[in-house]
């Protein structure tokens, strides 16, 4: 295997640490901290000239300094004369904003951040099921985006117990995913919520597609922020007779009111991944449980490294 460097930033150390035990090798040896002033400082203490160097930072919140930290480290990477810099971004920040609907007066953060990174230097960028894959397409340079779905799909496929279970997708949107996932877990029965308005100034309302009476539902999204959404969605299927429901998604998100959100009993179990770390708040309620994609994502790193195929670990 070629001569790998492995860095980390603050945003997923334990991700990071798991990562590089992977690959039986060490995190490199870099300072990433802040002046007094707030900006931030990085000192890469190591020769990496030369080096296939990898640098883990999920742009979650603190997005904004988590994003400055591995701009900064890719510029110090690349002033070190790093050979080639892969920018692993297990959870991608500002992604869902890809697109100008109805031509709003609104950026799109997705390719801003794209031209961010690969103006400072990244040679390929590493990330996990980006909100829209399109967003691939915003960066001149390579970008592979592997699926954290194998993971879950080893966890559901452990529940012994489930009761005639059905992949339940929770918008239009994600019903891509949730086919993919049903086709996974033997071909299974899918049903799809269809989130409507009426009319102005009335409650949305949601329309189950399909047959979930008696039945246990697994909630798949790529992620979860207030968890508002999933909780409305939760009590639907439950008013419409499922006796469990298991939310699955790959990026913790859970922002502002996610931790009373997730409480609610309407949910039975919530299962993430580590590509963003869980709050102490998150981390109480026992209802909440966190994969790691450290295998897969060494796997990836080591594949990138030895011009390896990436889709070959996910060909069925």
């Amino acid at each position: 295997m070629p001569d790998i460097k492995l860095f980390a930033g603050n945003a997923t150390p334990e991700l990071a640490k798991h990562i590089a035990e992977r690959l039986y090798i060490s995190l490199g040896d870099a300072t990433v901290g802040r002046f007094s002033d707030g900006e931030i400082q990085v000192q890469i203490n190591e020769n990496v000239r030369g080096s296939d160097v990898f640098i883990v930072q999920s742009t979650c919140a603190p997005t904004n300094d988590n994003l400055m930290e591995l701009i900064v480290m890719v510029d110090a990477l690349r002033r070190a004369s790093a050979g080639r810099i892969t920018a692993v971004i297990p959870y991608f920040g500002y992604a869902r904003q890809d697109r100008r609907v109805r031509s709003a007066r609104v950026p799109i953060t997705a390719k801003v951040v794209a031209d961010f990174l690969s103006s400072v230097g990244v040679d390929r960028v590493l990330t996990c099921d980006l909100h829209a894959e399109q967003i691939q397409g915003f960066f001149d340079v390579p970008v592979d985006n592997v699926f954290g779905s194998p993971v879950l799909i080893s966890d559901i496929l452990q529940k012994t117990n489930l009761n005639n279970p059905i992949v339940v997708s929770p918008d239009i949107g994600g019903v891509v995913r949730a086919r993919a996932i049903a086709k996974l877990l033997n071909d299974a029965d899918m049903a799809i919520i269809d989130k409507r308005r009426p009319k102005a100034n009335v409650s949305q309302v949601m329309h189950i597609i399909g047959d979930v009476a008696g039945r246990d539902c697994i909630l798949v999204d790529d992620m979860i922020d207030t968890g508002g959404t999933l909780v409305k969605a939760a009590e639907a299927l439950k008013e419409r007779g499922a006796t469990k429901v298991f939310a699955y998604a790959t990026h913790a998100v859970l922002s502002g009111t996610a931790a009373k959100n997730l409480a609610n009993p309407a949910l039975d179990e919530v299962v993430v991944t580590d590509t963003i770390p869980l709050s102490d708040e998150i981390k109480a309620l026992n209802k909440v449980r966190a994969l790691t994609l450290s295998g897969m994502l060494a796997e990836a790193i080591r594949r990138i490294s030895n011009e390896e195929s990436i889709s070959a670990m996910f060909d069925a």
